[in-house]
């Protein structure tokens, strides 16, 4: 009877109740891989994908994925609508559940490029973009943004963009709470500098009902997710996610309503050896996959060395399977 229940529960809550958010560099294939093993039901998003580089350069490298991992987004970085539309096509085509247009990073170099948060600023070519999208293809088309550019500091302001967007036909908007300063501050200062106002996100919600609207930014533990869902239909979690992946193994349970998580640490790790050993004949190095492990013990004895041994650089030469028995510490693996 309980397994019923939570089946029930599990397809009664929003598809973006949770998700790991993003992020360059890090949530590549193998990263999410690994979060897949901790939690079945999170929604996972590649890292940021211009359209160029779908449309001009190796479109395996940028677009394989495993299929374990759904369910998938693709997050694109591009202005251009024929060109959206394209790499929409490409994202159905390839077996991706969604695709999201990145309307918030603040790096120069995307600014450069025109897209990420300085497109807030156009919130018509947005909208062109997202219809040119939803034109081409039938998975969802999302986007994600923050609430204000600059000095911009006005509810309306994220109130207008999310109105004209959602006139295009996106249903669905992850909404980071924080402004994007796009001078004077590095990624990482836009990030942690500007306040976060969760309370313009809610107003969102409230303003237009209708649609999924998604929470984003400085969000950690459950208690405080938890919180957020009363007022939104999603969370997304970032750097808590990737640096204390741990803490997503109740969230199936807590949040989708489903069976608590079949795997202890020690499994998963077993189970990333095994994914890395097969990785290795492809051209992987091991060394590229365990780096997004590097958190998975951390608060339990012996996590420091544990650390050490998987990110030994004297150790790469080694197959995964010796560095995972060197690695191991009977109060580790109790």
């Amino acid at each position: 009877m309980q397994t019923q229940t939570n089946q029930q529960l599990s397809a009664d809550v929003s598809p973006w109740r949770l998700s790991v958010a993003p992020m360059l560099d890090w949530t590549d294939r193998h990263c999410r891989y690994f979060h897949r093993l901790i939690t079945r039901h999170t929604r996972l998003y590649t890292e940021m994908v211009t359209t160029g580089a779908l449309l001009h350069g190796d479109k395996p490298r940028h677009l394989d994925f495993n299929p374990e991992e759904h369910p998938l987004a693709l997050q694109l970085g591009g202005s251009e609508p024929s060109d959206l539309a394209a790499c929409a096509r490409l994202a159905q085509d390839w077996g991706y559940d969604e695709v999201n247009l990145n309307c918030g990073c603040p790096s120069e170099r995307v600014q450069r490029g025109a897209f990420g948060a300085c497109l807030m600023a156009e919130a018509d070519l947005v909208a062109e973009g997202v219809k040119a999208m939803r034109d081409a293809v039938d998975i969802p088309v999302t986007v994600k943004h923050r609430i204000g550019i600059d000095r911009i500091e006005s509810y309306d302001f994220v109130r207008d963009f999310v109105g004209t967007v959602a006139e295009a036909g996106c249903e669905v908007f992850i909404v980071h709470a924080r402004n994007a300063w796009l001078q004077g501050l590095s990624p990482k200062e836009n990030r942690e500098v500007p306040p976060l106002r969760y309370g313009f996100v809610y107003r969102l919600k409230q303003d237009f009902p209708q649609l999924t609207i998604v929470l984003n930014g400085g969000v950690k533990g459950d208690d405080e997710i938890a919180e957020h869902l009363r007022h939104v239909d999603g969370v997304m979690v970032g750097r808590q996610a990737y640096h204390e992946p741990w803490s997503m193994a109740d969230w199936d349970e807590r949040f989708y309503g489903d069976a608590p998580a079949p795997r202890d640490r020690a499994e998963v790790e077993r189970l990333m050896v095994e994914y890395m050993a097969r990785q290795v004949p492809r051209g992987v190095a091991w060394s590229h996959v365990a780096r997004h492990m590097l958190g998975l013990w951390n608060g339990m004895p012996g996590a420091r060395r544990w650390r050490q041994v998987w990110s030994d650089h004297r150790l790469k030469q080694e197959a995964p399977q010796t560095v995972w028995r060197q690695a191991q510490r009977p109060a580790v693996a109790a």
